[in-house]
């Protein structure tokens, strides 16, 4: 589905604020979820959030900024599962296990280099019940909207889980932002096969959303080029009935 030009223009806006407010780190800010200074006391604060601490197996973006969060997951002994690069393999998950690692393997096992170091490959089918979902965000709303980067990949990965039955409506979504990212309500459109969050977190605060979108029940096919379900190995069997 093509992108919508008004997220296109907050995106940029956004991307243009965090620079502004010279808060942007290594590896850059635009075009990217954007890593920003305070990213991991923004971690360490949603790390002491119920939701995280009662999570035991967690899907995560690979980004910078979430690096932390994945850290304190790991060190707390909680499985990661993170999405390989769009998708492309026919296993598309990594499991990161903490207990099959050294406790000094841990930093580099978060990141996203080790995760294909340390993390196995797994198969939707073979994953666990989700518990949490760490994402990445260029956007956010006091009412769960989210702004991605505009690949769409983060709202494949859920309607994927959703429609292998590994997350449901209520599995919580959460993020950290800088407080640039955090937007007006009703600043961008919230479509269909979007994803909410209920929780976000700054340098300084933790906030709960009061989430008023409904969360994609599985994957909506009309909504996907065909290009994206030739190249994703798991749309392929699924969509086309193709063996991989």
């Amino acid at each position: 589905m093509p992108e919508l030009p008004q997220k296109k223009t907050v995106r940029t806006e956004v991307w243009s604020a965090i620079q502004n407010a010279r808060a942007g780190r290594f590896p850059g800010i635009l075009g990217r979820i954007p890593n920003f200074k305070g990213a991991e006391r923004a971690c360490e604060l949603l790390a002491t959030s119920p939701l995280f601490d009662k999570a035991q197996f967690i899907k995560s973006n690979p980004d910078s900024p979430q690096r932390k969060l994945r850290h304190l997951a790991l060190v707390e002994g909680k499985k990661l599962y993170l999405a390989v690069p769009k998708l492309a393999h026919i296993k598309p998950f990594l499991e990161i296990d903490p207990s099959q690692l050294h406790e000094k393997e841990l930093w580099q096992a978060s990141s996203i280099k080790g995760s294909f170091e340390y993390g196995r490959p797994i198969s939707i089918e073979d994953m666990p019940k989700i518990d949490l979902i760490i994402t990445g965000c260029v956007g956010v709303t006091s009412v769960g909207a989210r702004l991605g980067k505009g690949g769409g990949y983060a709202d494949l990965e859920y309607a994927l889980l959703r429609q292998f039955e590994k997350v449901d409506e209520g599995t919580p979504v959460v993020t950290v932002v800088h407080p640039a990212q955090i937007l007006e309500d009703h600043s961008f459109p919230m479509l269909e096969h979007d994803t909410s969050i209920d929780m976000y977190a700054t340098p300084s605060e933790v906030f709960r959303c009061k989430r008023s979108y409904a969360r994609p029940s599985g994957i909506y096919k009309d909504a996907l080029e065909k290009e994206k379900i030739d190249a994703i190995p798991v749309l392929r069997r699924y969509l086309l009935g193709k063996n991989l």
